[in-house]
């Protein structure tokens, strides 16, 4: 019988409504009650790391996380992590990179609708961790309408629907269907080595998402603020404005200060390439 331990963290999974709206006030046991039974299928412990609305979750909480199951490694065969939907795929994203060559499967799962609710979409959610949390799997996932998803892959791009999240670019790693749970290996990235924890995290690293007539001197004032890292969601393939509002000779500027700059598509799907085009071009020319 696999080991599993849950690691609650609130979310609209675990919410009430409260005064001011929905509140994650329900508790990982209570979470767990809902499912019905289980001590026939897993040997489940829960425990409450933090009861927060997923906006609140940031680097401080990631660090929590990682080190939750880190310190428990050897003493679970795999883990759920119970997570508000707003902020679960940046906490999946960053705990794949924050435990190196993990051994074990880490799932993230929540739901749109709290759990309380009868028309709730996370008993499936949370049955689907389950799954996945003891399939033997390496990595860390996100489980969400019966679709398994690399955690450094997931996106939310639905505000309410129940199949609020997507493999970007990349296959998923699973489905859940009438034969059960069914994995794609060749998707899932091998682990070699030991797993070693890395809970260092340089929260400033700012992301600018560009628009026709954006004031590049947002780039002056990064730089004025001391961040350590800039990351520019640019038009189509790679692709950004140097005519009257010149982000080039800011970007290079930025880089002359040894600020690394990152430059991606905001267009959610297929490659960027700024070697096509001159906006592009003058980018890689400038570093």
């Amino acid at each position: 019988m696999k080991r599993i331990l849950l690691l609650s963290t609130g979310g609209t999974i675990a919410s009430r409504p409260g005064a001011d709206g929905l509140e994650p006030e329900m508790s990982g046991q209570e979470l767990l009650s809902c499912l019905g039974d289980l001590s026939g299928r897993f040997q489940v412990e829960v425990r409450q790391i933090m009861s927060l609305d997923s906006s609140n979750v940031q680097a401080e909480e990631w660090k929590i996380m990682a080190r939750s199951v880190y310190e428990n490694l050897e003493n679970f065969d795999g883990f759920i992590i119970t997570h508000g939907t707003d902020t679960m795929a940046y906490s999946a994203s960053m705990l794949s990179f924050m435990l190196k060559n993990l051994h074990k499967p880490v799932v993230f799962t929540g739901s749109q609708v709290p759990i309380a609710s009868p028309l709730s979409d996370a008993p499936l959610n949370l049955t689907c961790a389950f799954a996945m949390a003891a399939s033997a799997t390496p990595g860390i996932f996100v489980a969400f309408d019966r679709k398994i998803m690399l955690g450094c892959r997931s996106v939310k791009v639905r505000t309410t629907a129940f199949d609020a999240f997507e493999s970007v670019n990349y296959p998923y790693a699973g489905v859940v269907d009438s034969s059960g749970l069914n994995l794609d290996r060749s998707v899932i990235p091998p682990q070699r080595g030991e797993c070693v924890l890395e809970d260092t995290v340089d929260s400033d690293v700012y992301l600018l998402k560009l628009t026709p007539g954006t004031n590049p001197k947002l780039v002056d004032l990064m730089i004025e603020a001391g961040c350590h890292g800039i990351v520019i969601e640019a038009f189509g393939i790679g692709g950004l404005q140097f005519v009257r509002r010149d982000f080039v000779s800011k970007i290079e500027k930025a880089i002359d200060a040894g600020i690394p700059v990152v430059v991606c598509s905001q267009c959610l799907y297929e490659s960027s390439d700024l070697s096509i085009y001159e906006v592009g071009q003058r980018l890689l020319e400038c570093g």
